[in-house]
C-alpha cells in the first residue's frame, strides 16, 4: 500500500489552485510528489508542476471525506454545497446564486485557467476538447462550461441550468427551465467541447440533455 503524503506535502496539495492544479512549493517537495505520482512536471518552460488526478483525489479527500457521495446519487438529488473560500462551479439547486460583477471575474478566470489546462494536459496542446481533469469532475466541469457561456444557474428564486451526475459513465444530464434555455445549454457545451444528445425521460416526458467530454 502506498505510503500516504506527509503533512508538508498535503499543505502543499491542499493549496493547489483548484480549477488547474498548479502547484507552489519546494523543489524537494515537488519531486517527492511527482515520484509518488501525486504532480507531474510541465515540459514547457517555465516547468511549474500541476496536481495528476490521483492529486486531486488526495486533495478532495483532505477537503471533503465524503466527497464522492453527491455524484453517486440520483441525478434528480441536490448536490452538497461547496467548500466557502474556494471557487466552485455553480451546478444549480437550492442556494442563492450571487451574479454579480465578482463572481462574473471570478467564472472568467476560473475557464481561463481550465483552458490553460487543457493546453498543458492535452496531446498537442489543443483547447477544444476536454481534459483529464474535466473527466474526472464531470459535474463541475459542465457547470462552469455553461457558467461561463453566460448561463444562469438554478436558484431558489430563478430557473436555470442544472447539472447532475448520471450512472452512466462520463455523462452528465443537464436541465433547463425550456425547451430554447436546453438548445441554448447543448450549442454552449458543444462549443466547449462536449457531445450533446436530448432525451425524454420515460416517466415524466421532461426533456433533458445527456452531455459527455469529446475525445476527438
Amino acid at each position: 500500500m502506498t505510503r500516504p503524503p506527509t503533512a508538508a506535502q498535503r499543505r502543499v496539495i491542499d493549496a493547489a489552485d483548484p480549477v488547474t492544479g498548479r502547484l507552489r512549493g519546494t523543489e524537494s517537495q515537488l519531486a517527492a510528489l511527482v515520484r509518488r505520482g501525486l504532480a507531474f512536471r510541465h515540459p514547457r518552460p517555465p516547468h511549474d508542476h500541476f496536481l495528476t488526478p490521483a492529486g486531486h483525489r488526495v486533495r478532495e479527500e483532505t477537503a471533503t471525506p465524503a466527497a464522492s457521495a453527491p455524484e453517486a446519487a440520483e441525478p434528480t438529488q441536490e448536490p452538497a454545497r461547496e467548500s466557502s473560500g474556494v471557487f466552485a462551479a455553480r451546478v444549480g439547486g437550492k442556494e442563492g446564486v450571487d451574479a454579480g460583477p465578482s463572481r462574473i471575474r471570478e467564472v472568467h478566470s476560473a475557464w481561463q485557467g481550465l483552458l490553460e489546462l487543457r493546453r498543458m494536459t492535452n496531446p498537442h496542446g489543443v483547447v477544444d476538447r476536454p481534459c483529464a481533469w474535466e473527466r474526472t469532475h464531470l459535474v463541475q466541469a459542465a457547470a462552469l462550461a455553461l457558467e461561463a457561456a453566460g448561463h444562469r444557474p438554478a436558484d431558489a428564486d430563478t430557473e436555470g441550468y442544472r447539472v447532475r451526475a448520471t450512472p452512466q459513465p462520463e455523462a452528465v444530464a443537464v436541465r433547463g427551465p425550456d425547451a430554447e434555455a436546453l438548445r441554448e445549454c447543448a450549442a454552449s457545451l458543444e462549443q466547449a467541447g462536449w457531445q450533446v444528445g436530448e432525451h425524454t425521460e420515460p416517466r415524466t416526458g421532461v426533456r433533458y440533455l445527456l452531455a459527455s467530454p469529446r475525445r476527438t
